[in-house]
């Protein structure tokens, strides 16, 4: 309920669009039904109770699942529809989508716009809140009570400076040891943690961290003018190879997919713009579609023009051989 969220009685009145004393006459019928205080008074602040706090979950799905009934729909047509989406990633796959994904809806759904907004911590917070329609985050980080979906995998890679003098054709395991490391260290909890049991997180006794970062993209920036390595998701990397003078090249240890997971709110089942949205993403996004539009990935070494410098893809093998 608002009162609850907002935790406070003007803000809670002006997101129902009610005076201050209808919402205080609210919350007065509320504590006389429930025989609680329900918010309190702590200094300048409302605090729930712990009564509040345990009716905050329930109430917030029961009032879910009436908007999703109330927003039910028989159908929807992208190309006259208007529906805004509210979509909660990283950066990278934010990065990803901008190049493919809006291009697409521009042409077949000219009145779907999009806001992109920042993980909270943990991400599967804004999912249960409602305060999204889509989640797109690695299985870890996915909430478990609500469908997902694979939506793509990607590999990391290594990106270097063009003019790096310590890395040739190349990067071997003990070369790459032995550079100085640009690392990406996520800012929530969860995500961190998470980091703590994957490979690359094994080998940080044994790489020089010269750099941290809290996104990818940063991380790309920092390599330039250096001989400085960054461990990036291949998409981004290819794509910031068409701006910056980077190199590109396989990771010389093997490390799992990056898998990234699109998540939906129960209730939204059946919602038929979100499903829309789904299948329209699961075909932008498919491998056969970004391996026609990105010929990166399937040649030896692609030279591509970055302003005053090159940027230089070297690719030796398939996304299978760094795994």
């Amino acid at each position: 309920m608002p009162l609850l969220a907002e935790r406070s009685i003007t803000r809670a009145g002006a997101r129902l669009h009610l005076s201050q004393s209808a919402m205080s006459g609210a919350l007065a019928r509320l504590r006389a039904y429930f025989g609680d205080d329900l918010l309190v008074q702590v200094r300048r602040e409302m605090v729930p109770t712990p009564l509040a706090e345990r009716l905050r979950p329930r109430v917030r799905a029961i009032l879910l699942e009436i908007q999703a009934t109330m927003e039910t729909r028989l159908d929807f047509d992208p190309s006259t529809a208007k529906h805004h989406f509210r979509i909660a990633t990283s950066d990278y796959v934010q990065m990803v989508m901008g190049e493919f994904v809006l291009e697409r809806a521009e042409k077949d759904a000219p009145g779907v716009t999009f806001e992109f907004l920042r993980h909270s911590d943990p991400p599967r917070e804004l999912l249960n809140g409602g305060q999204v329609d889509l989640l797109i985050v690695p299985p870890p980080f996915s909430a478990k009570d609500h469908p997902s979906e694979e939506l793509f995998q990607d590999d990391m890679v290594c990106v270097i400076w063009e003019g790096n003098r310590l890395v040739g054709e190349s990067l071997s395991m003990e070369r790459y040891l032995e550079l100085s490391h640009v690392a990406v260290r996520f800012s929530f909890s969860d995500r961190s943690a998470a980091f703590q049991k994957t490979p690359m997180a094994a080998l940080d006794n044994r790489r020089h961290l010269e750099i941290i970062t809290p996104d990818f993209n940063t991380a790309m920036h920092m390599v330039l003018n250096s001989d400085r390595v960054a461990t990036c998701p291949r998409r981004l990397a290819m794509y910031h190879a068409r701006f910056l003078p980077i190199r590109v090249l396989p990771l010389p240890c093997g490390m799992p997919p990056l898998v990234e997971l699109m998540q939906w709110h129960r209730y939204q089942r059946e919602n038929p713009a979100l499903n829309w949205l789904r299948k329209f993403l699961m075909d932008v996004l498919a491998p056969s579609r970004l391996l026609n539009k990105t010929a990166e990935e399937s040649t030896g070494i692609h030279v591509i023009g970055a302003g005053s410098g090159t940027g230089v893809l070297a690719e030796t093998g398939s996304v299978s051989d760094v795994h």
